[in-house]
């Protein structure tokens, strides 16, 4: 059983938008670092946005001012609205639960869902 499930992926026009989803348990949510990473054909995988337990947000520079990453603590869940998006946008997109415990970590990975931008 998936613990942390992507949704909202798709094709989309350059300039287009769209908002991902990453709904996860309760006992993961409310443990830990929710981020969205992607990754693009022949490159490495990045992280695109974080939100910490304290409500801080980061964004990569790619993507800074264009993409807002939030979350609805009543549904465990976290969202990613992309707005203008561009073809080098395209990517599977994964969702990623960070929880550490006493020293050890505990990695959580969606099983990512595809963001297309063309023409």
């Amino acid at each position: 059983q998936a613990q942390v499930v992507e949704s909202g992926g798709g094709l989309v026009q350059p300039g287009g938008s769209l908002r991902l989803s990453c709904s996860t348990s309760a006992f993961i949510f409310s443990r830990s670092e929710m981020s969205w990473y992607r990754r693009a054909p022949g490159k490495e995988r990045e992280l695109v946005a974080q939100i910490s337990s304290g409500g801080g947000t980061y964004y990569a520079d790619s993507v800074k001012g264009r993409f807002t990453m939030s979350e609805d603590n009543a549904k465990n869940t976290v969202y990613l609205q992309m707005n203008s998006l561009k073809p080098d946008d395209t990517a599977v997109y994964y969702c990623y639960a960070g929880r550490r415990q006493f020293g050890a970590k505990f990695d959580y990975w969606g099983q990512g869902t595809q963001v297309t931008v063309s023409s």
